[in-house]
C-alpha cells in the first residue's frame, strides 16, 4: 500500500433512530442509521403493523367481496 493516499480508518460511534449506539470502525467521523438491529423488525421479532383494517375493508367493497370472518345467519 502507498503511504498517505489512503483515509483515516478510526473507530467511531454509530447512532440510531432509537437512541441506540455502538462502536465500528469507518473513514467517516460519525454514523447516524433509522434502524439498527435493536429494532429491526427482522432482528427483535417484533413487527410494527400499520393500520391496515380501512384498505382490507375498502378492497372487499370495492371488489364486492363478502367478510370470511362474518358470522353467517
Amino acid at each position: 500500500m502507498k503511504a498517505g493516499i489512503h483515509p483515516n480508518y478510526k473507530m467511531v460511534q454509530v447512532t440510531c433512530a432509537c437512541g441506540n449506539t455502538f462502536e465500528t470502525g469507518s473513514v467517516k467521523k460519525e454514523i447516524r442509521v433509522e434502524t439498527c438491529s435493536e429494532c429491526h423488525p427482522f432482528y427483535t421479532g417484533r413487527q410494527k403493523f400499520a393500520e391496515a383494517g380501512g384498505r382490507v375493508d375498502r378492497f372487499n367493497k370495492k371488489y364486492g367481496l363478502k367478510d370470511p370472518n362474518a358470522q353467517q345467519q
